[in-house]
């Protein structure tokens, strides 16, 4: 089990560049099952997640090469089979977006109830109903999911009924092989969502509405191989404001999409937290006062997560050990997942002031005095959220189980000792 060893209490300061967006690099690379072509992706995080989607492929017969740091190639020339081993599989939930192109290009795919993050109850059902209104039989078992389109699939006119990200990134790729017209409604939209349809066009792809919750998408006979960049992650962008803000350093965020950060600016911005944009990148200035903003009559304020262009669900768990440092009072409300919160009884033992109401709804009264405690790692963004308040508190912190912040953060202690943070992998 890997563990983080910390001595907190010291501000972090300096030059970080974001890493390549996870939630991007994922649906990308399962769509290289989309073409017999080489597509050629740049930017590509190395993290476990990744080295897992690749050696999913690599399963499958993908010829899977990298050609450079953060670059590979991939052609899926000699695919062999249609079902991913289920040891890898279930070791995170984005295996099952292989299903999309898999069921397209071949007509068939077969999965076990993928793993992940324990954040709450996140069934496959909107996937499955979109594979179906596509044309596809699926055949539920224990465990297990085989899906069949012998005759190929035909385009459909599909109204998902949330709007999931994954769901809507396996209707897309399906969809862009189909027979005719399909029409996506009330799609997810989320930056990563729309890396993968600009990835599908330069293949040859036809879909309109990119950015918005209605998608038209023109299936193709055939796709072809390209070449692309994934994008930054803005998740990593948010956790590092974050981090600059609690320790009380300066930090220069490069290559960071400001325009993505808008409704970060308005949920950091109840606490007090203030930023520049510069171009593409982002200066966190140091030594921030966080003030709790009042709310009108007297309201206590709140920060609560919503699908795209709302606050991102993942920054919530951020959000939260934010706002212990932040003076006043002010509610986290999780409505999307009930066990995003459940990590929160770690960061009470660091002596934060949190108050759980419910599985969706957490107060916080800052600010406190937060000390080293020895915690384990839940998943990535408890985690991430974790590692923050152990680099602001006083003393040494432990944090077990680190391999699960390693799947959302490349490298992530070395590029946080070079902001002056002392951490050690042990």
């Amino acid at each position: 089990m890997n563990t983080f060893v910390i001595e907190g209490g010291r501000p972090l300061s300096g030059t970080i560049t974001v890493a390549g967006n996870k939630n991007a690099a994922l649906p990308m690379l399962a769509a290289t099952l989309l073409t017999d072509e080489p597509v050629r992706l740049e930017n590509v995080p190395d993290i476990r997640d990744v080295r897992t989607m690749l050696a999913l492929l690599d399963d499958l017969g993908v010829a899977v090469e990298a050609t450079g740091k953060n670059r590979w190639t991939l052609a899926a020339r000699a695919v062999r089979h249609t079902a991913p081993p289920d040891e890898l599989a279930q070791e995170m939930r984005a295996s099952f977006v292989l299903v999309g192109p898999l069921l397209a290009r071949y007509g068939r795919a077969e999965m076990p109830t993928p793993g992940g993050d324990r954040i709450g109850r996140r069934p496959l059902d909107t996937h499955i109903a979109a594979f179906e209104a596509l044309g596809a039989t699926v055949e539920v078992r224990p465990n297990r999911y085989i899906l069949q389109a012998p005759g190929g699939l035909r385009g459909a006119d599909i109204f998902l009924d949330e709007m999931s990200v994954m769901a809507t990134e396996n209707a897309i790729m399906a969809a862009s092989l189909a027979a005719g017209t399909s029409v996506l409604r009330n799609a997810a939209s989320e930056p990563h969502v729309q890396d993968l349809c600009h990835l599908i066009v330069r293949m040859g792809g036809q879909i309109e509405g990119i950015g918005t919750n209605t998608l038209c998408i023109e299936g193709q006979s055939q796709l072809h191989g390209t070449g692309a960049t994934v994008g930054p992650d803005y998740l990593e962008v948010g956790s590092f404001i974050a981090l600059a803000a609690m320790t009380g350093g300066h930090l220069l965020i490069q290559q960071a999409r400001p325009e993505e950060h808008r409704v970060t600016a308005v949920a950091y911005g109840r606490l007090g937290v203030r930023w520049e944009c510069r171009s593409d990148d982002i200066f966190v200035p140091a030594d921030q006062a966080l003030i709790v903003e009042d709310g009108l009559h007297d309201a206590i304020p709140k920060i609560h997560d919503a699908p795209w262009p709302g606050f991102p669900a993942d920054l919530t768990s951020i959000a939260l050990v934010l706002a212990t440092q932040a003076r006043g009072t002010i509610l986290i409300h999780e409505w999307m997942y009930e066990n995003r919160l459940y990590w929160v009884d770690r960061l009470i033992s660091m002596g934060g002031r949190v108050i759980v109401c419910d599985p969706h709804r957490a107060v916080v009264v800052g600010p406190a005095r937060l000390y080293g405690q020895v915690v384990t790692s839940p998943d990535i963004r408890a985690g991430m959220a974790l590692l923050i308040a152990a680099l602001a508190a006083e003393g040494r912190s432990l944090i077990h189980n680190a391999q699960q912040i390693d799947r959302g953060y490349e490298n992530i202690d070395a590029r946080l000792r070079a902001l002056g943070a002392q951490i050690e992998r042990v």
